[in-house]
């Protein structure tokens, strides 16, 4: 992945990033593919599927992001239509060959994160965002179309294939990571020790992608 330009508040590409990147690496990209990038943050993602020849839309809540990803797209010469919105009112009345996120996933103890914390909170189970997502696949892909997703196990890998399915798509877990907790995790341990979600002497955290399917 090349070096990025990174705006003030904006998320920096890391092992999640990654882990999405390997599993959009394992998927058939034509030139002018329609993609779609919720969450885009730098532009990482979608600038790779640009790179292959993709049509991508990349959104993001963040004015910041935005302006990142745009710089990025313009140093890398690469074409990216930019929108702003979230994951439950972006693109209405479209639909996508390929939707790849890198959602708001860490499980906090208020409703949604402020500034840079958009980017990684996602209220007391970890899934505001990802349950907006799951229940929009089916109506974002087109027939044969492919959603993925990565997120943290902490807030529920089965609840977001079942989730998927219940959508009709065809979806499984494709990529595991078992990673050090970083920064984050760490300064709300006792929060995550009262709510159950981890033991205290967790100290990693299991990453997941999910493929899922329009049949």
């Amino acid at each position: 992945m090349k070096t990025l330009a990174l705006l003030p508040g904006v998320y920096r590409p890391r092992a999640d990033t990654r882990l999405l990147a390997d599993a959009l690496a394992d998927e058939p990209i034509a030139p002018g593919c329609d993609v779609l990038e919720v969450g885009t943050g730098s532009g990482a993602l979608a600038l790779l599927a640009a790179r292959r020849g993709a049509a991508v839309t990349a959104v993001d809540v963040s004015r910041q992001a935005l302006l990142t990803a745009r710089i990025n797209a313009w140093r890398s010469r690469l074409p990216l239509r930019l929108e702003r919105g979230d994951a439950g009112t972006c693109t209405p009345g479209r639909r996508f060959d390929l939707v790849i996120s890198n959602p708001p996933y860490v499980p906090a103890p208020h409703p949604r994160g402020r500034g840079a914390a958009l980017a990684w909170d996602a209220g007391p189970d970890g899934r505001s965002v990802l349950d907006r997502l799951c229940r929009r696949a089916a109506g974002l892909l087109r027939t044969g179309g492919v959603m993925l997703l990565v997120h943290s196990e902490l807030c529920g890998a089965a609840t977001t294939v079942a989730r998927l399915r219940d959508q009709g798509l065809r979806a499984r877990v494709v990529r595991r990571a078992d990673l050090p907790w970083g920064p984050v995790l760490t300064s709300r341990r006792d929060w995550l020790v009262q709510q159950g979600l981890v033991t205290p002497t967790t100290n990693r955290e299991k990453l997941v992608v999910i493929r899922a399917e329009q049949p």
